[in-house]
């Protein structure tokens, strides 16, 4: 199998998707490509990007996904977070921090190479950003 056959995108569950969404902007810069509407105006499912990287968006609801994916406050926590690669980790942390990020772990440089911060959204989320790009090894 060729792996560069693969591509990533990371999807979370939220309660306030428009917030999140707005957040996710404010943060780190992703920009809303596509947003899907319900009949009631809410947000169905919404895609933002930055550079390569995307980001899915969608209400917590009952339906087949939401019976195994959930918010981190219903679980109590979160069993994956993003790694996402970025070229200036500490500017990145304090526009993180400006829209309202706590910050989990404060950017440090890593043994093994590179910069990096975990930051958590208002929603629960973690977020984590580093220099260092493991794929270019």
């Amino acid at each position: 199998m060729d792996v560069t056959a693969f591509a990533m995108a990371t999807t979370v569950r939220c309660d306030d998707p428009r917030g999140l969404i707005a957040w996710l902007d404010d943060a780190f810069g992703f920009e809303a490509r596509v947003v899907v509407e319900d009949d009631d105006g809410g947000v169905r499912h919404a895609q933002l990007m930055r550079g390569d990287v995307m980001v899915m968006v969608s209400p917590d609801q009952d339906d087949a996904l939401g019976a195994v994916q959930s918010t981190p406050q219903k679980l109590g926590g979160v069993t994956q977070s993003p790694y996402i690669f970025s070229d200036d980790v500490d500017a990145l942390a304090e526009r993180a921090r400006a829209a309202g990020a706590e910050m989990v772990m404060e950017p440090r440089d890593e043994p093994y190479g590179g910069r990096h911060f975990t930051c958590r959204d208002p929603q629960g989320h973690l977020w984590n950003f580093g220099s260092y790009n493991p794929l270019a090894d």
